[in-house]
């Protein structure tokens, strides 16, 4: 494979944050590693099978399931990146009174408080996933989703602009299964509010000159 096709771990210093432990963070830094490795694993792989230009049928089975896990593992990697992406060591728990990313909350769910009230409700949910609080790139508004097992629940298009991890591994080291709920506190407390703002695309009315941040990948 092309050395310019292969993905690199990117490194994030988090030290220090508010209610989530180094040692998470440490080992949770190389389980977002493992996720890169896979990716350029799998990649690798399905590229032996169609560098010829074509698909043995009796390979077929073997390169329909790399492909399906492709995807898995190719969202690991990536959520991991947007999640360690939008947090910092000394967080406002909330954005400013005047920042851009209220007023899409209020637009969108008619005031910050409400909007928060449903992205902590979705962390809370049973089972082990994520929550990501999406814009519209059609018509700029927010919704809150969970997305299980990385590619399952993802909308089409959507910009993630606001990514929590709620697997077990990002808190089961700082607190037990049922405080999860501490764990998302602890998450606010942390967020990299100027992040981000920085994937929020601007409202102009015109999604296809909305004005957006590099994100990751």
């Amino acid at each position: 494979m092309s050395e310019n096709l292969i993905y690199q771990a990117k490194q994030f210093n988090l030290s220090g944050l508010s209610g989530i432990s180094d040692k998470t963070l440490d080992m949770h830094f190389k389980l977002y590693e493992g996720y890169v490795t896979q990716t350029n694993l799998l990649t690798e792989k399905i590229a032996e099978f169609i560098k010829d230009g074509h698909i043995d049928h009796e390979e077929m089975p073997a390169y329909s399931e790399l492909t399906r896990r492709l995807g898995f593992e190719y969202n690991g990697m990536v959520l991991h990146e947007y999640y360690f992406g939008n947090m910092k060591q000394g967080g406002a728990g909330d954005p400013e009174r005047n920042s851009a990313f209220l007023k899409a909350a209020e637009q969108s769910f008619g005031s910050y408080a409400v909007w928060k009230t449903d992205f902590v409700g979705v962390g809370k949910m049973r089972g082990v996933g994520w929550a990501i609080c999406n814009q519209n790139p059609a018509n700029d508004r927010l919704s809150n989703h969970w997305i299980s097992l990385h590619q399952i629940g993802n909308v089409a298009g959507f910009n993630p602009v606001l990514v929590m991890d709620v697997w077990e591994h990002a808190y089961l080291l700082d607190y037990k299964p049922a405080e999860r709920p501490k764990y998302i506190e602890a998450f606010f407390s942390n967020v990299d509010w100027n992040a981000v703002e920085g994937r929020l695309k601007k409202a102009t009315g015109d999604s296809s000159k909305a004005a957006q941040a590099p994100v990751p990948r």
